[in-house]
């Protein structure tokens, strides 16, 4: 079966928020069977495994993003035009899944000295859930791990982590009128987010780390909601901050800071995300890249991760596409780790 005709079958089916996961986890399923590998896992996620002593898995996403309205061509079925393909997922991650399969299809497995898993998850657009799931199996993952995400062909050994919390305040509502009888909690928010705001660019930001293509941690508001009617002091206030991580460290001050400015403010905080950011070296990969973006690696633990997929880098995007060429040297790319690996 050639690439593009692989990648049609995997976009062909509707993994929106991991609707049709099933069909996809019964081909991919089928198609390793035919190349000797056994299905050790298929419940919400698939694992199979060729061979005994595995040392090289790979990691790829069933499930896409949702698709709006204003595409050229069916998100479901895969166009091609002026050298690149498109369709959903053809980019994030089924691109990514489709050149390893054909990989795999093109080497001579038996040959190899070691063994591979192949892992298909889901919810990995809407939570992690499923390398998650995985995880807390107890699953013994191989030693060297490819996670097939997006990269425009760079191999990437380091990812920033991921530090996320929800701050919520408490007011006293009253009239506006009479503003002094109560307490506003968008005021003590925006005391909070103004002091933290000063903590991390006089404290976190300059510490860099040129590792990565943004060389320091980065803070972003991303929402704010509050009051009830603007004639009421407000009685409630939340906001979500994202923090991208170049140090573990910088995630205890975040939050030390944190625990004052909301003792002193009416205020409490919840933890989201709390992932270490990592940066494995990897013996046969000479130039060391960096991802910015988190991906499933940061969820496997002590292995030498490799995040390594298609390109141009179209996810999310209305007209998401892959580029033939980008296919093609992916595939090579992928050979050549199993070959570093395997045999």
């Amino acid at each position: 079966m050639e690439i593009k005709e692989i990648l049609e079958k995997l976009v062909a089916i509707n993994t929106v928020a991991d609707k049709d996961n099933n069909k996809l986890f019964d081909f991919v399923e089928s198609f390793l069977k035919e190349l000797g590998f056994i299905t050790e896992k298929k419940e919400k996620y698939l694992i199979m495994r060729y061979g005994d002593h595995p040392k090289l898995g790979f990691v790829g996403h069933a499930d896409t993003v949702e698709y709006i309205d204003g595409w050229k061509t069916n998100p479901f079925e895969l166009t091609e035009k002026d050298g690149y393909l498109y369709g959903l997922g053809s980019v994030d991650m089924k691109g990514g899944i489709a050149s390893f399969l054909y990989a795999l299809q093109k080497i001579d497995l038996k040959s190899l000295q070691y063994g591979i898993k192949v892992y298909i998850t889901y919810n990995e657009e809407n939570g992690l859930q499923g390398i998650k799931d995985i995880v807390a199996s107890l699953e013994e993952f191989p030693e060297y791990m490819i996670i097939g995400e997006p990269t425009n062909n760079v191999a990437m050994t380091a990812c920033k982590g991921l530090f996320t919390v929800n701050i919520h305040t408490d007011g006293i509502k009253v009239h506006s009128s009479t503003p002094d009888k109560g307490r506003s909690a968008i005021s003590s928010m925006m005391k909070i987010l103004t002091e933290l705001e000063d903590y991390y660019q006089e404290t976190i930001k300059v510490q860099r780390n040129e590792l990565y293509e943004v060389p320091y941690t980065t803070m972003n508001i991303g929402l704010f909601n509050g009051g009830s009617a603007f004639n009421s002091v407000a009685k409630e206030c939340s906001s979500y901050i994202d923090f991208r991580v170049v140090d573990n460290k910088h995630i205890e001050m975040i939050k030390e800071k944190l625990t004052e400015l909301c003792n002193n403010n009416y205020g409490r905080y919840e933890v989201g995300f709390d992932i270490e950011p990592f940066d494995n070296d990897v013996e046969f990969i000479k130039e060391k890249a960096s991802a910015g973006f988190m991906t499933e690696a940061s969820f496997i633990k002590d292995k030498k991760r490799i995040i390594l997929g298609v390109g141009p880098v179209t996810a999310h995007e209305i007209d998401e596409h892959v580029s033939i060429e980008s296919l093609e040297k992916c595939i090579k790319e992928y050979r050549e780790i199993i070959n570093n690996v395997c045999i």
